[in-house]
């Protein structure tokens, strides 16, 4: 609705989480922050679009967010490979601290613990979906899957990662 309190009240809870999605697929920093500002612009000029059926507002911006980052890696693919080098990427960053890298440590942990307990291949449907960055298309082409297969075993594998994670 325009309001701009509730719009930074969003970045400032969700800004982190959405970054480390699209640095997730980019693992570029520079590009991840440009995705996370187009996903904004996006969410900022969207937001009537959300509608609740029973996923989490977060689940959505995660979703607008891993497309968006998808979108560009494909377009850098396209292009040939990745952006060429630009001075400010060669300017040293310090990262995260301790207590984040411990807190982001200790999740990573847990998801793989989860990530286990799913069937291997669905748990590499996941990873490929989810921390690679491919496409449906792709993961049912490599796996040899339908694509409406790979679609609904990744939705159950996602409830059961949930479900386990909240344990």
């Amino acid at each position: 609705m325009g309001d701009r309190k509730a719009f930074r009240a969003l970045y400032a809870r969700t800004g982190a989480k959405l970054y480390g999605v699209c640095l997730r697929v980019l693992s570029d920093e520079a590009a991840a922050e440009d995705v996370l500002q187009e996903v904004f612009l996006r969410i900022w000029n969207r937001a009537g679009q959300y509608r609740a059926n029973g996923y989490s507002p977060m689940t959505w911006l995660i979703t607008i967010s891993r497309n968006a980052a998808i979108d560009r890696l494909r377009r850098l693919r396209a292009q040939g490979g990745a952006a060429p080098l630009d001075a400010a990427d060669l300017i040293a960053d310090p990262g995260p601290g301790p207590e984040a890298q411990a807190v982001a440590s200790d999740m990573a942990r847990m998801l793989d613990l989860c990530l286990r307990e799913l069937p291997p291949d669905r748990a590499g449907m996941v990873r490929g979906a989810y921390l690679d960055g491919l496409s449906y298309a792709e993961i049912a082409e490599a796996s040899g899957t339908p694509l409406n297969t790979v679609r609904t075993w990744l939705r159950r594998s996602l409830m059961q990662l949930r479900e386990c994670l909240s344990r």
